[in-house]
């Protein structure tokens, strides 16, 4: 049985998820928001609004694009990680590499090659995003893995799972924030440019982002916490057995389906409050802060009803509710209530399935690896979650793709039908993974 982690290591531990998640929360967004901005924003378009095949514009092709090499890399990593015999451990010593690449690609991201409209943004936007999805690859995988193997019973793992969720959502306040950041750059540090405040601040954020990532590395020796072997099983063979395992592709669908609607709504947030409300951006950033704050109120009744109802209930509970946030979404700006209020409503729905959804499926999927382990004998706990962050990362390039695609059919003040259909989407998606997840079977 492995040593317990102290309070202070399984805070260091979380820290290192809020890290990767202002990142990838950055770049969620900010990037549709900063590369074709709405007419109202006080920015300027950056990349063409070409259509390709009639209905897929630049953008959306750009944010599909990058995750081609990292679909690729995802499952490599993971056999790198599972496979190895490095004395210090299987996973620290490959993440701790990925942290500067990681920083660095991030804040490149939002640094065009030419400041205003062109194909090179393009080009140069592809590259660069490429090497940031990469990067933060090389992180999460075998840090996700560590999930399974700090951890003794399905109550540790769902106590662990729940502070890896609170860096998760610390990670999104703060990624949602750039806007307000930016604010206070301007004011107190005389920017003129609304441009350069906004790359100031992501600067400032992805170097921070850095430091946290680093503090599971520096407080937790992984030899003296994880009791594990290197796996034998080649790349194609360890892929292919995850698939195996019916629990598990029903998760994977329903995980999926979940982070592509997750992503569109990310990606909207500061259209929604600009566009169909009417509200300065800066109100983006504590709407968000004020769900995920709500959300934290929910987190000991997960922990609480994971064990007297099961996870399983919570999840398809919190499917249900989410898909009528999107049907919400829609009606945005119609409804009989002041503009704000219409957003209060979304936020206080949208909490327990923030709360529900960030918690119980890492501990669910930790469950599913630590099973397979015992029956299988193989060590390929790193291979459950690479395949899983493949499909999260590909259900997040596509819900970015699907609302740079739908913004074709309006974005600006008066002409924002595009941003609605991302409801009538979101609702769809969720669906989906209700009815998916429905079929999963939940040993108690």
């Amino acid at each position: 049985m492995n040593k317990a982690l102290s309070g202070k290591q399984k805070i260091a531990y979380a820290a290192g998820m809020m890290g990767w998640s202002i990142m990838t929360n950055i770049i969620i967004v900010m990037l549709p928001y900063f590369y074709l901005p709405p007419s109202n924003s006080g920015l300027s378009p950056l990349v063409p609004q070409l259509l390709l095949f009639g209905a897929f514009n630049l953008l959306s092709i750009i944010a599909a694009s990058g995750r081609l090499i990292d679909a690729v890399y995802d499952p490599f990593i993971a056999s790198v990680s599972d496979r190895s015999t490095n004395p210090k451990g299987r996973r620290f010593p490959i993440m701790k590499w990925a942290i500067l690449p990681a920083v660095v690609f991030c804040c490149l991201v939002f640094h065009p090659w030419v400041k205003g409209e062109s194909v090179n943004n393009a080009w140069w936007l592809t590259a660069v995003l490429a090497g940031f999805f990469i990067s933060v690859t090389t992180y999460i995988i075998p840090y996700n893995a560590l999930l399974a193997e700090l951890t003794n019973t399905a109550e540790e793992k769902v106590k662990l799972s729940t502070l890896q969720q609170v860096g998760f959502v610390l990670g999104m306040i703060l990624g949602a924030l750039i806007n307000n950041f930016a604010d206070l750059i301007q004011s107190g540090f005389h920017v003129a440019s609304r441009f350069e405040a906004l790359q100031y601040t992501i600067i400032a954020l992805s170097v921070f982002s850095g430091l946290v990532m680093i503090l599971p590395i520096l407080f937790i020796n992984e030899r003296e916490y994880v009791n594990s072997k290197p796996s034998h099983i080649p790349l194609l063979a360890a892929i292919k057995s995850t698939f195996r395992n019916s629990n598990f592709k029903y998760y994977l669908i329903s995980d999926f389906t979940y982070y592509t609607a997750l992503s569109i709504m990310s990606s909207g947030l500061l259209y929604f409050v600009t566009v169909l409300l009417g509200l300065p951006d800066s109100d983006g950033g504590k709407f968000m802060g004020l769900m995920v704050l709500l959300s934290l109120l929910f987190y000991p009744f997960i922990n609480y009803g994971s064990k007297r109802f099961g996870k399983k209930k919570l999840v398809l509970f919190a499917f249900g509710i989410l898909s009528l946030i999107f049907v919400t979404i829609f009606f945005l700006g119609k409804l009989p209530f002041a503009p704000a209020n219409q957003m209060y409503i979304l936020v206080v729905f949208a909490s327990f399935p923030l709360a529900a959804l960030g918690i119980l499926p890492n501990a669910i999927l930790a469950d599913i690896a630590q099973k397979d382990t015992i029956e299988s004998g193989e060590n390929h706990e790193g291979m459950f979650f690479a395949v899983k962050y493949l499909f999260v990362k590909l259900g997040q390039t596509i819900g970015i793709a699907v609302f740079a695609m739908l913004t074709i059919y309006g974005k600006d003040p008066g002409n924002d039908y595009g941003l609605r259909l991302n409801g009538i989407v979101g609702f769809s998606l969720c669906i989906v993974a209700l009815l998916f997840f429905s079929r999963f079977k939940e040993e108690r």
